[in-house]
This record gives structure tokens, sequence and C-alpha cells, in this order.
């Protein structure tokens, strides 16, 4: 079940019933249907903080935090990247009869470079335009995508911070009052309010070393 965090909240009383007790009825339907089934639910979304927020059931995020696996974004696994594209560009070539066989180096490499904020299904698309646009047997990328933002500026023209130099400001700050510590009940991750894999993902991707930060001001 993908993306379980944006299920409304009269839907999960439904599949916490069929997790319980492991029946159900269709639509319409007026027989209990019997199930054995497992359930695999993936999110991007801090589900901890939905419960605390009301988003969530408390009782239903329990029944599916049995066996927790974090996953590191794209960007933090770049050498899944060639891979990825490999299987993309077959899928969308056979799904539109293309006979598309190589892939240039350059391109790979340019992709090593972005961050993708929208993860693996950003990078899916891509390889999905490109496929529609490839007019050979070499794959063709527009790479307009790849265009640095600039900074935003505020109302009174000062420069105003990227959500990134925000998160890395305020991480920071975190480790600072921890004496660089990151796990822990001491730790940042939990003054932070995530899991500790995440804030080591997210400080590997920010360049900060959390050995800096101990005794500092």
């Amino acid at each position: 079940m993908d993306e379980i965090g944006e299920m409304p909240l009269d839907m999960q009383t439904k599949l916490l019933r069929v997790l319980q007790e492991g029946e159900f009825e269709r639509v319409g339907g007026t027989q209990t249907i019997k199930v054995d089934v497992r359930v695999i639910a993936a999110t991007n979304r801090d589900l901890e903080k939905e419960v605390q927020d009301g988003n969530f059931r408390e009782d239903l995020y329990y029944r599916l935090n049995v066996f927790p696996i974090f996953n590191l974004p794209l960007r933090d696994r770049r050498e899944d990247i060639p891979l990825l594209v490999s299987h993309f560009v077959q899928k969308y070539s056979d799904k539109m009869n293309k006979s598309i066989d190589k892939i240039p180096q350059p391109i790979i490499e340019k992709f090593y470079q972005y961050q993708f904020p929208g993860n693996i299904r950003e990078l899916e698309n891509i390889i999905e335009r490109a496929v529609i646009i490839t007019k050979g047997n070499k794959l063709e990328v527009d790479f307009g995508f790849l265009k640095k933002k600039k900074k935003g500026k505020s109302e009174n023209g000062k420069t105003f911070p990227t959500f990134e130099e925000a998160q890395r400001d305020h991480i920071i700050k975190a480790l600072k009052l921890t004496n660089g510590r990151v796990s822990g009940d001491l730790g940042a991750a939990r003054l932070l309010g995530v899991h500790d894999k995440t804030l080591f993902s997210k400080m590997k991707k920010l360049g900060i070393n959390k050995d800096e930060m101990a005794n500092s001001d």
C-alpha cells in the first residue's frame, strides 16, 4: 500500500478492521469475506507526527509498524541511478514500441549531480519524457530541470534562505544543544522529532559533521 499516510481517517478505520479481524465486506455486498494477507505499507510522511496532529490513527500506526524498514532517498544512494535509468528506459521503450539501447555516460553523470527532490518517481518521470522525445536508439534527455534555483527574496529585498539552508541551520542548532549527539533520548534526532537514520541521512546530504558540533559555542 503506497502513501499510506495520505489515507483518509474513515478509510483508516476500515483498514484497521481488516488487519485486526481479517475480514471485510465488498462495497454493496452483504457477505463477510475472510482474508489472510500480509500488508506492506509505504509513506514519505512522519507517521508519528501525523498521529500527534490527529491525521493518522494511533492504533493503525502500531498495527503497521511491526517491522519498519527505513529506505534512503535516491540522492543518498546514487550508485542505484544507472540501474534504475536502464530499467525505466527499457520499461517505457517497450511501452512506446521504441528500441533505445544506448544510454550516454554524460547523461548518467548529470543525474549524479542532481538531488532528486522527487526521489525515484521523479527519475521515472524524467526518463518517460526522455523516451518520448528520443528519435533514435540513443537516449536523449532535456536537462532543463537541472537549472539551479536562485535564492528567493522577501518583500523588503533581503535575501531569503533556501529550504535546505534553513534545514541545515536548524539541525546545527539542535546538534549544538546536544553536544553533537545524534541518537538516543538526549540526541538531536529526538529533539527534532525525526528518526535517527533520517537525521543521519539529512546530515550527510547537507555536509554536517556532528563531531564539529561537540563543545562548540
